[in-house]
C-alpha cells in the first residue's frame, strides 16, 4: 500500500485551497472530492464577495478554477465518497469502498450542510430565491419583500442584516416563543422593516422559476394563507458533515470538529496528524473566503507536521 503525505477529504473552497498549498509544497496530495464535489458553492448562482472577481463569479466556475489550479500543481483527485477512516496512529487510513489509502496526514474539509424544511418546492427553488446564507445572497434582494425562517439568534441576526437590502422582512417561526436571546429578539422587534409571524409553518414555496411567495399554515387555527414575497432565507441551523469521524475526533456539542492552537497549529484536531478546515470546524463565519483561508492554514500545519516527523 502506497503511503502518501497528505489525503484531503472534501473539495469545497477549504479542501481545494489545502490542495493548492500542499501540491505546491510537493506533497502530492490525494483529494477525495466526493460525488457532490465542490461543496455548497455548487448551488450558489452568483458570488460577488470573493476577492479578485470584480464582476462576480458563479459558484461552479469558482470551484472549477480552484480545482484546475490544484491539479496544475500535481494534486490527484478521486471522485468518490470516503466510506471509512482510521485516524489513530502514525499512519492514517481512508477507505473508498474496498480500496484503502494510507497517509501521514489527513486534512478534513467535509463542510456543513444547511438545514432545510424538506419541501420539494424549496429544493426546486434553491438559488432561485431560496437561500440559507444571508451574507452571501442578501445583496440580490434590494427593495424586495422576503422572509426569514427560524427562531434563534441566527434568525434574528439574519433578519436584521437583510433589512439593509430588503424593504420588508417577515420572520416566520413555528412556535409561539423565540429561542433567541432577549437582546437579539428586541433588536429585531424594534426594526420597523421586520414583522414577526408566530406559530406558523411553511407548507409550500410558491413560484415556478423564481420564488413568488410562501404558503403558510397557522398551527393554532389551521388557517392557510399565501404570503407574496420574492425570497426565502433559512436560518434553522447547519449540520456539520462529521458522521465519518464519529468517535475518532473531539467535537463540540453540535458536532463541529474542535481545532486548537496547540504548538501553533490552528487547524490541529484531537488526533495528531489530522487537521480540519472550513465549515466542518467553523460554526460562526461559514464564508467561502474564511474556508479558503483555513484551508491554507491546514495545509501549512500539515506540511510542518510532516517536516517534524522526518526530523
Amino acid at each position: 500500500m502506497e503511503e502518501r503525505n497528505v489525503i484531503i477529504i472534501g473539495s469545497g473552497p477549504a479542501g481545494l485551497t489545502a490542495a493548492v498549498y500542499t501540491a505546491r509544497a510537493n506533497l502530492k496530495p490525494l483529494v477525495i472530492e466526493g460525488y457532490q464535489a465542490g461543496g455548497q458553492l455548487m448551488i450558489t448562482s452568483e458570488i460577488e464577495n470573493f476577492p479578485g472577481f470584480k464582476e462576480g463569479v458563479t459558484g461552479p466556475e469558482l470551484m472549477a478554477d480552484m480545482r484546475a489550479q490544484a491539479e496544475r500543481f500535481g494534486a490527484e483527485f478521486i471522485t468518490a465518497d470516503a466510506s471509512k477512516v482510521e485516524l489513530a496512529g502514525d499512519i492514517k487510513k481512508v477507505w473508498i469502498e474496498d480500496d484503502v489509502y494510507a497517509s501521514k496526514t489527513i486534512i478534513i474539509s467535509t463542510g456543513a450542510s444547511a438545514n432545510y424544511l424538506g419541501l420539494d418546492s424549496e429544493s426546486r427553488l434553491k438559488g432561485r430565491g431560496v437561500s440559507a446564507c444571508a451574507t452571501c445572497d442578501g445583496f440580490f434582494f434590494q427593495n424586495r419583500t422576503i422572509c426569514v425562517v427560524g427562531g434563534g439568534d441566527s434568525a434574528m441576526e439574519e433578519a436584521t442584516f437583510l433589512t439593509r437590502f430588503a424593504k420588508k422582512v417577515y420572520l416566520i417561526h413555528r412556535r409561539d416563543q423565540f429561542r433567541a436571546s432577549k437582546i437579539m429578539e428586541k433588536r429585531a422587534a424594534d426594526n420597523p422593516k421586520i414583522e414577526f409571524i408566530m406559530n406558523t409553518i411553511i407548507e409550500e414555496v410558491l413560484g415556478e422559476d423564481r420564488v413568488t411567495g410562501v404558503r403558510l399554515k397557522n398551527r393554532e387555527t389551521g388557517k392557510v394563507t399565501d404570503l407574496p414575497l420574492e425570497g426565502m432565507f433559512l436560518a434553522i441551523g447547519h449540520t456539520p458533515n462529521t458522521d465519518l469521524f464519529t468517535g475518532q475526533l473531539e467535537t463540540d456539542d453540535t458536532g463541529y470538529i474542535v481545532t486548537s492552537s496547540e504548538k501553533g497549529r490552528q487547524s490541529a484536531t484531537s488526533e495528531a496528524g489530522v487537521f480540519a478546515c472550513g465549515d466542518v470546524q467553523d460554526p460562526h463565519y461559514r464564508q467561502a473566503i474564511t474556508a479558503a483561508g483555513s484551508g491554507c492554514m491546514a495545509a501549512l500545519d500539515a506540511e510542518h507536521y510532516i517536516e517534524a516527523l522526518e526530523g
